[in-house]
């Protein structure tokens, strides 16, 4: 990594990237509301589900943070890393922060039944992919190398089998 900056350059900051398919869908939400989760799920499910997945995002971050802080590395991509972590929640999936944080936007578009904050999370996830995760690996594969390798070969990206 000699003459160039330590860090994934990644085109945004994930939570900034959240924020904004929260605000932007609850705008279009505004704008042009459409109704389709208040139709196929009913209130007490939609809440249920969404608070379920919510609190399971948020488990899945705080597993990963904690994660990242044993081992003394940045959890923030725009900083550099240290280390590869490859234990706890990142021995079955290298992204648990974004998977985690996925799921709990999906759980607060339910709870809001709003589904333009669904389709911004979607959106924002396809940026997220490319803009974030893409980037990163190949900031980790120049770094770490063949370990990076060898842990991308082990554990899938985002926990199912397919990367």
């Amino acid at each position: 990594m000699t003459g160039t900056t330590d860090n994934a350059g990644v085109i945004a900051p994930p939570p900034l990237l959240a924020a904004a398919a929260v605000i932007l869908g609850l705008l279009l939400e505004w704008l042009f509301p459409a109704y389709v989760l208040v139709v196929l799920l009913n209130r007490p499910f939609r809440i249920a589900l969404g608070v379920l997945l919510m609190a399971a995002g948020l488990a899945l971050v705080i597993a990963a943070t904690r994660a990242f802080a044993r081992a003394g590395t940045n959890p923030e991509p725009w900083k550099p890393t240290t280390a590869i972590v490859g234990n706890g929640v990142y021995g079955w999936m290298r992204n648990p922060m974004y998977v985690g944080g996925t799921a709990a936007l999906v759980g607060l578009a339910f709870v809001l039944a709003s589904d333009w904050v669904l389709v911004m999370t979607v959106i924002s996830t396809l940026v997220l992919h490319f803009g974030v995760v893409k980037r990163e690996e190949r900031y980790l594969d120049a770094k770490f190398g063949d370990a990076y390798r060898s842990y991308r070969q082990r554990v899938t990206r985002y926990g199912w089998p397919s990367d």
